[in-house]
């Protein structure tokens, strides 16, 4: 009977307390995450991935180019986020499929064609990222340092197929919007 009472005691108190004015709301010094306010508008996914791709996250850059293709379709921008993503885990067939796609959609997006000729770079295909690095470069008048330096390097690589140096060259791949990201160094 004791224990009966104990735990009805223990009730009472406990449901007390949550109805007090601290509660079990969270304090401002919580640990804990704030609630999500549902009132407001979500940020974009694009952002948001290219955001993750900043930080070198790129599988959950892919979830979130897969839940703004969700909401908004597969559109050329999606496919080229994608396959942008597909080259940061090394997943370069891929990434050249969805690139072509998204270009035989919509081909006026310089970054879409230079990250194709990073693709094919990586594969070996000089000569196929020569014509795909001189398009990215025309398509975007020049202004884009990254395309330029791409473009240098698989000049000096179709030029000397024997090329090696010893030291490691760098390939950039850019996104539309003016950050330039570094993929990896290759020998």
């Amino acid at each position: 009977m004791t224990r009966i009472w104990a735990l009805a005691l223990s009730l009472a108190l406990a449901s007390l307390a949550a109805c007090s004015s601290g509660g079990l709301s969270a304090s401002k010094e919580s640990p804990f995450a704030p609630d999500v306010d549902t009132r407001k508008d979500a940020v974009d996914g694009l952002l948001v991935g290219w955001r993750l791709m900043e930080a070198n996250e790129y599988e959950l850059a892919l979830d979130a180019f897969a839940r703004y293709a969700v909401e908004h379709g597969t559109t050329p921008d999606v496919k080229a986020a994608v396959g942008t993503a597909y080259i940061g885990l090394g997943r370069l067939g891929q990434a050249e499929k969805l690139l072509r796609e998204s270009l035989k959609e919509d081909s006026n997006h310089p970054e879409t064609w230079n990250n194709l000729g990073v693709v094919l770079m990586e594969r070996g295909e000089f000569g196929q990222a020569e014509q795909i690095f001189r398009k990215a470069y025309a398509l975007d008048n020049g202004e884009s340092d990254s395309i330029r330096d791409n473009l240098r390097l698989v000049l000096a690589k179709s030029e000397n197929t024997g090329y090696d140096d010893g030291k490691t060259q760098e390939y950039k791949l850019v996104r539309r919007g003016s950050s330039d990201y570094l993929i990896r160094s290759t020998p």
